[in-house]
């Protein structure tokens, strides 16, 4: 079951979605989420790690890159929630670009929804 919940901040509408299963595997995914939030005005969608395909972390797939620009184009900001540590690990480029992002405005990668919530992102 999928649900949805919208977080007001001083600074952005946050909809955070969760699910036991899967909910990001492909930009299709990403536009489907990104039509389920078109009346909620939300400027940030939210996943858990555990809502998203294992292959978004493995770069050479090129999930994480159709993804992030399916967001991109549609102009809202995507966060990640939850510990990646078990992906980074592995991977120097995707520690680099969880670096590149946190620097940004338009992609975070963060340990808990709080830590979103009390960012003033």
């Amino acid at each position: 079951m999928l649900h949805l919940q919208i977080h007001k901040t001083p600074t952005a509408e946050v909809a955070e979605f969760r699910a036991d299963h899967v909910l990001l595997a492909s930009a299709a995914d990403a536009r489907d989420l990104l039509m389920k939030v078109r009346g909620e005005r939300a400027e940030v969608i939210a996943l858990h790690v555990g809502n998203i395909a294992p292959a978004f972390f493995d770069l050479r797939t090129g999930v994480a890159g159709d993804v992030l620009q399916k967001f991109q184009n549609y102009r809202c900001r995507f966060a990640i929630i939850g510990d990646i540590s078990a992906y980074t690990s592995q991977s120097e480029s995707l520690r680099a670009l969880v670096r590149e992002c946190n620097r940004g405005k338009d992609v975070w990668f963060v340990p808990t929804l709080d830590t979103l919530l009390d960012s003033g992102w």
